[in-house]
């Protein structure tokens, strides 16, 4: 099986922490030189410096917020003329935890610029360098809301939603390149993320961390609750020469947690 990536470049969104730099860590496990998106430069320069002592090649970092649409396009824009991106992974910080029905136009509409409109947006900038390499793949980290909604998550399960049709429509589009998109739906995995998500549940149920946290457990044939490198695995492994024909799936990295076949 090969799943040998040196010589190629990832851009890895959200790659400060959580899922993002987990994808990261294994892309150059894989040889890939790294370059991380992310907001927090004080923790983007330590990532940094751990992917160099891993792959020993000049990993890189970008500073960048996502709201700030017009700045992501033309900082990008310039890395892309210095060398082709030939791996793209999507990743966002997900919106707050909340019901759909108490939700404002503004959640909604920034939920959307952050993970729809950026995601386009760097696809259409990096696809070109994709196309000209004969080496493309698009990997978003969504989540498996995309299946089945998650209670609580009511601005993020419609937007994560809107993503899957994207990157289906997409893959379509791109398929005649050899260039694949795909996402991974996580299943619940220890990060930031997970805390907010079992103090929002507290919250609406008036029950204990503990009471909530077992209820989620419960949830999950396998029992316990994803490690971030368990998700990252099967990030690498789409980005991977191995996963060549794949495109336009949406899997599920979840313990068993859909029920649906």
């Amino acid at each position: 099986m090969n799943l040998n990536i040196k010589g190629k470049t990832a851009l890895v969104c959200g790659g400060s922490k959580g899922l993002g730099y987990g994808a990261a860590i294994e892309l150059a496990n894989l040889g890939a030189e790294i370059i991380l998106v992310a907001r927090n430069k004080t923790q983007l320069e330590a990532n940094v410096a751990h992917l160099n002592t891993i792959n020993q090649v000049d990993n890189s970092y970008i500073q960048l917020d996502f709201s700030e649409i017009d700045n992501v396009r033309e900082v990008i824009t310039n890395s892309v003329s210095k060398k082709p991106i030939h791996i793209l992974i999507n990743n966002t910080g997900g919106p707050a935890p909340g019901l759909i029905s108490e939700s404002t136009a503004d959640q909604l509409t920034n939920a959307f610029a952050n993970h729809i409109l950026v995601s386009n947006m760097l696809a259409q900038l990096l696809i070109p360098g994709m196309k000209a390499s004969n080496y493309g793949r698009i990997i978003n980290i969504v989540s498996t809301s995309i299946r089945q909604p998650i209670a609580g998550l009511g601005v993020s399960n419609t937007i994560r939603g809107a993503m899957g049709g994207w990157a289906k429509t997409l893959s379509n589009e791109l398929a005649h390149l050899s260039i694949t998109v795909n996402n991974i739906l996580p299943g619940t995995t220890k990060t930031e993320r997970l805390g907010g998500l079992i103090s929002s549940r507290q919250a609406q149920s008036g029950k204990s961390e503990e009471q909530v946290t077992n209820a989620l457990i419960a949830e999950i044939p396998l029992g316990r609750f994803a490690e971030v490198e368990e998700i990252a695995n099967a990030i690498a492994f789409l980005a991977s020469p191995a996963a060549s024909y794949i495109t336009g799936v949406s899997l599920p990295v979840d313990g068993g947690k859909i029920r649906s076949i």
